[in-house]
């Protein structure tokens, strides 16, 4: 038997439910391995220079980090069943949707995690007290995980850009999203037919290990949206016999993306690519100002942008630009007839003209940093 994969990762942290859901999905032999402090820093941070879950241990002796890198990693080594459609726009449209799931689903996921501490707190203290001390008895781990609680809890809002004057308006937002998603599974199992592509693993991060466990948004999920919780379960079961898709035949028959996703791609291109659109611009203000770094910083300034009719600022994140430059690059390689459909679709889901964008300054992972490419 082939030595398995490890994946170091924690139920708790959102970028964990992403790869975990995939390597089950392949039906990738992988151990998972706690991401105890211990873990992280003796394991985590000597192998990658960094201390953020998920990381992908290999039976080659890689360590490889990010989620989206993870997923090609192993796409490369092994191929069948891929959760990239062959078909270009449908492509396009799995490239589109993991940036939306990993980059924008990110904020309600956070909300409603630290919003509603009454509700979570118990949970979330209990989980990092483990990563911070697992040696401790269970009822004291709560105390543990506070100072790490305390530390998240306090930052996200202004870093995503969450305030008293856009929580309703963020709340509307995602439960919208969660209507739209349910309606589109009563049709279809996955994001795209009948087994899950990337986009499907960009949604289970946030939809997963804030939303749907988390208590508080776990409740509204299961009242508003039964069959996203069911698509939940679904993507998290267990290799081989209840794998996502398992006997599934595939992605849609026709390179178009279903109807019933409309609405949530034109939630994408609405509020969504606006921050993309800045992102791209204020990563090439920042490379043109800094020319002597050698990596692009993590946050490269602040804009406002606006959900469901609120303005507010946020800190406009960098690595938004290496993921979108994802389904950039897809639009960009469209044969001529292919970029015909790939422009009405996008012309139905309001989104014309926005992909035919390219980044004045490109940026690259080089050991688990951005650098200008």
């Amino acid at each position: 038997m082939a030595e398995p994969y490890r994946l170091i990762a924690a139920e708790v942290s959102l970028y964990s439910g992403k790869a975990r859901a995939y390597l089950r999905y392949k039906q990738l032999p992988f151990e998972e391995l706690f991401a105890s402090r211990k873990v992280l820093q003796t394991i985590v941070r000597p192998k990658t220079g960094l201390t953020m879950i998920p990381v992908l241990l290999t039976p080659a002796g890689d360590a490889v980090q990010d989620t989206t890198a993870i997923i090609d990693y192993l796409e490369a080594r092994h191929p069948e069943r891929s959760v990239y459609p062959d078909t270009p726009v449908l492509r396009l449209a799995s490239l589109l949707l993991e940036l939306y799931g990993d980059e924008w689903l990110v904020m309600p996921a956070m909300h409603y995690r630290w919003h509603y501490k009454r509700a979570n707190m118990g949970l979330i203290l209990s989980e990092f007290g483990e990563i911070v001390a697992p040696r401790l008895p269970k009822l004291l781990r709560p105390l543990a995980g506070l100072p790490i609680a305390t530390y998240f809890g306090g930052n996200y809002g202004r870093a995503l850009g969450i305030n008293a004057d856009n929580r309703d308006a963020i709340e509307r937002s995602y439960e919208a999203f969660l209507v739209d998603f349910d309606a589109h599974l009563g049709e279809h199992p996955f994001l795209l037919g009948a087994r899950p592509s990337v986009g499907d693993f960009g949604f289970m991060g946030p939809l997963y290990a804030h939303l749907y466990r988390d208590p508080a948004p776990g409740e509204l999920m299961r009242r508003l949206a039964p069959r996203v919780a069911g698509w939940v379960e679904r993507m998290n079961a267990p290799a081989p016999g209840g794998a996502p898709g398992g006997g599934a035949v595939g992605f849609v028959g026709s390179d178009e993306p279903p109807r019933s996703l409309d609405p949530i791609f034109r939630r994408l291109f609405t509020e969504h690519w606006p921050v993309v659109a800045d992102t791209i611009a204020a990563v090439d203000r920042w490379v043109r100002a800094h020319p002597d770094k050698p990596r692009i910083s993590r946050f490269v300034g602040e804009h406002r942008f606006t959900i469901e009719g609120a303005t507010t600022t946020r800190w406009i994140q960098s690595f938004t630009q290496w993921m979108a430059q994802r389904p950039l690059d897809a639009y960009e390689a469209l044969a001529p007839e292919d970029r015909v459909r790939a422009n009405r679709w996008l012309a139905r889901v309001g989104g014309s003209g926005k992909l035919a964008v390219r980044p004045p300054t490109r940026v690259e992972r080089v050991d688990n940093r951005l650098v200008p490419a």
